[in-house]
Parts: structure tokens; C-alpha cells; sequence
């Protein structure tokens, strides 16, 4: 059996703890972000009744940086999520760490409106 990448592996274990301490509702969904080389992606999921309510992807938006687009993204979903009157939701950071491009995601969607 061949074995994944230590970093792939760390990640994915920081993953499970982080998921088995935390559960999105209908009164605060999930906000789950997905970081790839290039692109990052992030839903907002109703746990309870395994739907996603809302998503976005980085390349629907424009920027020079891979960091612009995710600041420009996390105003996307805020904006999108405010229309579906969602304001208060768990952050997921998928076992990615706190830094880079998921904080300016983060903090673009927290000045957007959205409450976590």
C-alpha cells in the first residue's frame, strides 16, 4: 500500500480533529474552505440536513494574487450568504493553517458581515 505525503497526512489528521468538535445547524452552518496549490474553495453547510446552502470558488472572482482572490472571494460569500440571511457560522479551515491565504479569506468574509 502505497502512503500519502506526511503533509497531506498531518493536514488530513488536523481535519478529523477539527470536524469531530464542530457541527454546522441550521442557525450556524458550517463555513468549510478547501486550499489547493491554486485555487480555494469554500461552502457554507447545513450539517444537520447534509446540504450545502452556498459556495464559492476563487477563479468566479478577479485578482492578481492568488491572496486577492481569496480577500475578494471571502466578500463573495459574505455578500452571498447575507442574501440568503445567514450572518452567524462555524469556520472549518479544513486542517489548513491559520495564516496566508486562509486568514485573508477569513477576515474579508468577517468584514463582509459574516459573524464566526
Amino acid at each position: 500500500m502505497k502512503t500519502k505525503n506526511k503533509k497531506i497526512e498531518s493536514r488530513e489528521r488536523r481535519h478529523a480533529r477539527i470536524r469531530a468538535k464542530i457541527k454546522g445547524t441550521a442557525a450556524r452552518p458550517r463555513l468549510a474552505l478547501f486550499k489547493s496549490n491554486t485555487r480555494i474553495i469554500a461552502q457554507i453547510i447545513d450539517d444537520v440536513k447534509g446540504v450545502t446552502i452556498t459556495a464559492i470558488s476563487d477563479n468566479e472572482v478577479k485578482g492578481k494574487t492568488k491572496t486577492e482572490r481569496a480577500e475578494k472571494a471571502g466578500s463573495a460569500l459574505a455578500d452571498k450568504a447575507g442574501k440568503k440571511k445567514i450572518t452567524r457560522v462555524v469556520f472549518d479551515r479544513g486542517g489548513f493553517l491559520y495564516a496566508g491565504r486562509v486568514k485573508a479569506f477569513a477576515d474579508a468574509a468577517r468584514k463582509g458581515g459574516l459573524e464566526f
